[in-house]
């Protein structure tokens, strides 16, 4: 096997060892989703539509397609969290390896062997791929599309394969649509860039190509939004909806307000805005602000506390890269088309993601930056190679990163803060060696950019799970525990953790065990008031169904005050866990949610804590 072989080997080793190793102690991941997981696999409309409980009430607010492989892996090796783990560590490599083959077409070997190591070292990339939310298998997709993107415009492809590979990538974004939505759409207009700068065929020919992929991306997308508005049978509420209906999923929760911010980012998300003299409020807004919304929108958002050490060790090198590209693309006009749309396509993505993330109003969390590392990765594996032919180019690479990688290590500097002088001396090694030749200098330059992150993913890796599985984030914890910050209402629904790291509290066990032994067998063991965040423990921990009424935060529509009345009717549910003030009614999103828990304060008795040996938590006996 050649050198180049052997080198690939070895990064994809490094990235499986950095997202696999010791997942068996991070628990369930996110337990929104792994909770989902297990209702999931209770039936096929369930499986179908992603819903969050075994009853089909309310689906999680994205759709399925992240979610299917993981039920698969537990069909496989059962319920484990380790199983549901598994899945994004195989994801994760895949990417990696394709986005060295997607390099290689452009930029050669030795481009392509280091924005693979880039990508694997990726802090934020690094933590992602090992939990459960659905970026990992986008940014999959993703790299897939650039990869049939740079198929179709080689210079010796024949015309009907080049559009075979174009509807190829436009199948692929439509894939990616159906993990998260109109996240996977923001590339889409570096690929068609690209494929129009980099393609030789004639103009007329280009444009149908281009038209017929936009149907195919269209059809790709849209085909499980259509079945679940179309769908005649009985089906779960789409979490995050306003409206029960996908459609409203994808231009709501998960669209314009994502980017505009209406409402925090729509019915089923978390709060933007607490109202004034609420217990806790000015914290809780705080936390919003910086840990659910990534800091204040701006340009320099992605250097901010929050995001700086997730993902822009190597950005600014990236931009510097771009810059000199686009100077030097003054001066030559022989580049071959498809070098010229190689630089489009990345660069493209990079910018444009890169400034829809920077002024998003919604809800954003510094995981969502993944998307950005193969668009870094690349420009910097390219960027490299080409600095080489220029004096002193990668010696200011290694210099600028180096420089921005100190400021980043010194905001927490006791936390690994002898990180600092070391990346010092690697940058002054490369510095010093300039006379060297290349295949010196290169290495210790790149040494210099990779060494802070690289210790970052590290002890991601290596290091205890992030405090809270549901927004993982490398390094120093930049927050204090969420619990901390929330107001003794919250506390009263969960028993005293709100934040759902998976394991039931002794509080949240007392509550299960009283509402099963005394529930005489009634269909739903179990209603949460809260929502599927408050209710994730128990059904992650039990065969019982556990209902999280109102969605993922427990402002949706669903359950209505008549479901609830007619199961209680019925005997279908007899026990309600609540506060004494609903979450809908402490963040002003009321509606359905705030009559819902008016019904069940009017109509259920409080169980006496000294029943079921609870202190916290406040239990309704409807009958």
């Amino acid at each position: 096997m050649s050198r180049p072989k052997w080198a690939l080997a070895a990064i994809l080793a490094l990235a499986a060892v950095l997202y696999a190793w010791g997942i068996w102690a991070w628990g369930w991941g996110n337990s929104y989703y792994t909770a989902a997981t297990r209702s999931m696999s209770s039936g096929f409309v369930n499986f179908l539509f992603g819903s969050f409980d075994q009853a089909g009430v309310v689906t999680v607010d994205k759709p399925p397609f992240a979610l299917w492989p993981q039920v698969v892996s537990t069909w496989i090796f059962g319920f484990h969290g380790w199983a549901i783990l598994l899945p994004q560590a195989v994801f994760g490599v895949a990417a990696v390896f394709l986005l060295h083959r997607t390099v290689r077409m452009w930029a050669g070997e030795n481009a392509a062997l280091l924005a693979a190591l880039v990508l694997a070292l990726t802090p934020i990339t690094v933590v992602i791929n090992r939990d459960n939310n659905p970026d990992t298998l986008l940014v999959l997709f993703l790299v897939g599309a650039a990869y049939a993107i740079t198929r179709s415009i080689q210079p010796d492809i024949a015309p009907g394969a080049a559009t075979r590979w174009l509807l190829l990538a436009a199948f692929l974004v439509g894939c990616g649509f159906n993990t998260k939505m109109l996240a996977a759409w923001i590339v889409v207009p570096a690929l068609v860039a690209a494929y129009l700068v980099g393609s030789t065929a004639p103009w007329r020919r280009r444009i149908t190509d281009t038209l017929g992929a936009g149907g195919v991306l269209l059809a790709s997308s849209l085909w499980w939004v259509a079945l679940v508005d179309l769908w005649p049978g009985r089906k779960p509420y789409i979490g995050g909806s306003t409206d029960g209906t996908a459609f409203d999923l994808v231009i709501g929760y998960n669209g314009l307000a994502r980017i505009l911010g209406m409402g925090g980012g729509g019915p089923g998300g978390m709060p933007g805005d607490i109202p004034a003299g609420f217990p806790g409020g000015e914290n809780m807004s705080r936390v919003m602000r910086n840990l659910m919304m990534g800091g204040d929108p701006g340009l320099g958002r992605m250097f901010n506390e929050a995001m700086g050490g997730q993902i822009s060790w190597l950005l600014p090198a990236a931009l510097v890269v771009l810059a000199g590209v686009l100077v030097a693309s003054r001066r030559n006009k022989d580049v071959p088309a498809h070098q010229r749309a190689g630089w489009v396509l990345w660069g493209g993505w990079l910018l444009v993601n890169g400034l829809v993330f920077s002024f998003a109003g919604g809800i954003f969390h510094s995981y969502y930056t993944t998307a950005l590392a193969p668009a870094i990765a690349a420009l910097i594996g390219a960027g490299v190679v080409a600095a080489q032919r220029v004096r002193f180019g990668v010696q200011a690479l290694a210099v600028i990163t180096a420089a921005w990688a100190l400021v980043v290590v010194y905001r927490s500097p006791d936390w690994n803060g002898w990180v600092g002088p070391v990346v010092v001396v690697l940058a002054v090694l490369a510095v010093a060696a300039f006379r060297a030749p290349a295949r010196v200098t290169a290495p210790v330059g790149v040494a210099a950019m990779l060494f802070a992150p690289a210790v970052w993913s590290v002890s991601a890796a290596f290091g205890p799970p992030p405090a809270n599985a549901s927004l993982p984030t490398a390094g120093p914890e930049s927050s204090v525990e969420l619990r901390q910050m929330m107001p003794p209402q919250m506390s009263e629904v969960t028993g005293g953790d709100w934040t759902n790291k998976g394991d039931l509290s002794d509080e949240q066990r007392k509550v299960l065990d009283y509402a099963t032994a005394k529930s005489g067998g009634a269909r739903i063991t179990l209603g949460v008031d809260g929502g599927a965040i408050m209710a994730s423990n128990f059904v992650l921990n039990s065969g019982r169904v556990v209902i999280g009424f109102g969605g993922f935060m427990g402002v949706d529509p669903a359950p209505t005050t008549e479901e609830i009345a007619g199961w209680v009717r019925r005997g279908e549910l007899r026990f309600v866990l609540a506060g004494r003030t609903s979450i809908a009614e402490m963040t002003k999103r009321g509606g359905q949610a705030s009559e819902r828990m008016t019904w069940v304060r009017d109509n259920c008795t409080v169980v006496p804590r000294e029943e079921y040996g609870g202190t916290t938590s406040m239990l309704y006996e409807c009958r």
